[in-house]
């Protein structure tokens, strides 16, 4: 946040998709040192390890249920996913609408719809097919993270591109890309082709977990 000059201390809440550690890992850190409330499913609630002696400042909700944060108007919508209680969440403000739907193991009609109008839209493209097929992983995670209750691949993520995504979208940022079983340009090209498909142009924005993207104004 300080390298895209935000304050960190300008934070006024947290909200938590699901309670896997890659997505809490410094959860409690942070709610700690900057004092703001965390938003999560009341399912997810009890599944977060917080920090011995730090009580947090929770706000539960029921999945699938909206609320305000602010002047910003937040939905929650299930997701599948072999987590506790995991959403998604639609953020809109101003006729602005940002959507983000990671961990998702395929895009049932219910995810769809809450998709449908964003201007932003972050989306997972976890994996390709065949290089997890070929790649380090136990055949255990394998089929894990190929099943309905794991994450999406490039195939299905593109193949939403290019059938579904709403012409209002001016920006779709790629995400959640695994480090052993894909690569950003496989991902781009492929988003690219799918986009090609509809005539659209869509922006693509590849996201890397290491730095944070450029800010987008709308």
């Amino acid at each position: 946040m300080k390298k895209l000059g935000v304050d960190p201390h300008s934070l006024t809440a947290i909200l938590i998709t699901h309670e896997h550690a890659d997505h809490i890992c410094g959860l409690s850190a942070i709610a700690r040192k900057l004092h703001v409330p965390v938003y999560l499913s009341r399912l997810t609630a009890p599944a977060i390890p917080w920090d011995e002696g730090f009580v947090p400042d929770l706000e539960l909700f029921q999945a699938g249920s909206r609320f305000p944060i602010g002047d910003i108007e937040v939905t929650s919508f299930t997701i599948p996913h072999d987590a506790a209680d995991p959403v998604g969440y639609c953020l809109q403000a101003e006729g602005i609408k940002v959507s983000i739907a990671t961990d998702l193991g395929y895009l049932p009609e219910s995810v769809r719809f809450h998709l449908h109008g964003s201007d932003l839209l972050m989306l997972e493209s976890n994996h390709d097919v065949e290089m997890l097929k070929v790649g380090p992983y136990p055949w255990s995670v394998k089929q894990r993270v190929m099943g309905r209750m794991g994450h999406l691949s490039n195939d299905v993520a593109c193949n939403f591109l290019r059938d579904e995504i709403d012409t209002r979208t001016s920006t779709v940022i790629l995400g959640h890309l695994s480090e052993h079983n894909n690569h950003p340009e496989i991902v781009r090209l492929m988003a690219s082709q799918a986009l090609d498909r509809r005539s659209l142009f869509t922006k693509v924005v590849i996201a890397d977990p290491k730095q944070g993207t450029e800010t987008f104004v709308y």
